[in-house]
């Protein structure tokens, strides 16, 4: 795929996050996208990015900074990231993915995290192909009642 551009996220592409999530979901979502992008523009140290092609979002990686978690040194976490059904394989992922890594490099941070769900296979193998392993953490969840 030809013209696509990667860069900083901006306030105005809350919108087109929300549509890949519910491309890729198949429901719409009760996230509040605009809320969500505009507390990732506050910080300043963070990166997110996303990729447009003719002016249309076709992906997103929001990912942040953590400092000292329970024994980690200062690492970075991709929090969220999404590529538009249409557009996936078309190296979109990566292109986000590389960004992400040079941005973290500058910043000297050796560590980049997510977590993604045993099943989902086809994250999983897109991780691994970007040279992420398992890491020393373990996901816990408590559900409250």
């Amino acid at each position: 795929m030809g013209g696509i551009i990667v860069r900083r996220l901006n306030k105005k592409d809350a919108a087109g996050i929300g549509r890949i999530d519910a491309a890729i979901t198949k429901e719409a979502s009760n996230l509040d996208y605009r809320r969500i992008v505009e507390e990732e523009l506050k910080k300043e140290t963070d990166a997110s990015f996303v990729a447009e092609v003719g002016g249309e979002v076709v992906g997103y990686m929001i990912s942040y900074i953590t400092h000292g978690n329970f024994g980690l040194n200062s690492c970075a976490w991709i929090a969220m990231f999404g590529v538009d059904p249409k557009c996936m394989g078309q190296g979109i992922g990566k292109r986000l993915a590389e960004e992400i890594f040079k941005y973290y490099k500058k910043k000297k941070i050796k560590n980049v995290l997510t977590s993604v769900r045993w099943d989902s296979t086809d994250l999983l193998s897109f991780f691994k192909a970007l040279g992420f392993g398992r890491s020393d953490c373990v996901n816990l969840q408590k559900t409250l009642s």
